[in-house]
């Protein structure tokens, strides 16, 4: 069997750096210095999030009051948070470390800035996405609303007229941002879009589709709550009716290739090299 493994597969820049900014604190954080949290799932990874909880970083809850915590450090996760989240963790008497990944933290400036300009905002992602909720909070206006189509911007009834700022969640999928703004300039309205898709999410989502086309099965490897890696399935399955998404090599049946002669593999960007490693090597020594 061959197996062919995504360049692109695994950690983007966001994720290795929150992550690298939790080790940092568990190397450096002194006894007096109080608990190491992160503020809901430091990435959306069940196995890594397990993981540094085994090593003393406790989750504080999204809904729980930050006062309610003994003081310690807290981790803002990769996805970010919104204005009124970070302060509440700081009058809480917490020490904050902000994880924010860059490309996220670029979006909070930009519906900022827009919105004290009086434009509307209207975000292409998840409204429950832990990003887009965080994206929302830095709206000080609240005129903002979240979209997944086309046909959900037209529900919105926004005149042809009003200025309005269109940006999206940093995993939305490429091709569907790309066909969204089209229609929208196409119909005439006063749109700034803002493509604020991650770089490294585009050209993941492309190498998996191309994978997809050229091999006889497909394998997706990410967290059962991570988005980035949910749209990575969608867009292979989308092209190879055999794709699987599974969390960790125990998800697979094996048995299921047996007829395979070429697999692909990817990975979302919250998937640690050891779990592609492993699928990868279970995988071609299989067979």
């Amino acid at each position: 069997m061959k197996v062919t493994t995504a360049k692109t597969a695994g950690f983007c820049f966001g994720v290795k750096r929150a992550i690298e900014m939790v080790e940092a604190e568990l190397s450096s954080h002194g006894k007096d210095a109080g608990p190491i949290y992160t503020y809901g799932p430091i990435i959306h990874n069940e196995i890594v999030v397990s993981d540094l909880e085994s090593r003393g970083v406790r989750v504080m809850a999204e809904d729980d009051d930050p006062a309610g915590y003994p003081p310690g450090t807290v981790i803002l996760r990769s996805h970010g948070v919104s204005r009124e989240v970070e302060d509440g963790i700081r009058n809480a008497g917490h020490q904050v470390v902000d994880a924010t990944c860059p490309f996220v933290k670029k979006i909070h400036r930009i519906v900022g800035e827009y919105d004290d300009l009086g434009y509307r905002i209207v975000i292409t992602g998840d409204r429950d996405h832990p990003e887009v909720q965080g994206i929302m909070g830095w709206i000080k206006s609240g005129r903002c609303d979240c979209i997944l189509s086309y046909e959900d911007f037209e529900k919105l009834q926004i005149p042809r007229d009003e200025k309005a700022c269109l940006v999206s969640q940093t995993t939305f999928n490429h091709e569907k941002f790309k066909e969204l703004v089209e229609k929208i300039n196409k119909n005439g309205y006063n749109i700034r879009a803002k493509n604020t898709i991650c770089s490294a999410t585009e050209e993941r989502q492309t190498e998996a589709r191309d994978l997809a086309g050229k091999v006889d099965a497909m394998i997706v490897i990410g967290g059962k709550s991570s988005s980035n890696s949910r749209k990575l399935f969608e867009i292979c399955a989308a092209v190879c009716s055999d794709t699987y998404f599974i969390q960790s090599m125990s998800d697979l049946d094996i048995s299921s290739l047996s007829s395979i002669e070429h697999v692909g593999i990817t990975a979302g960007a919250s998937t640690p090299n050891n779990i592609i490693e492993e699928v990868q090597k279970n995988v071609r020594n299989e067979f």
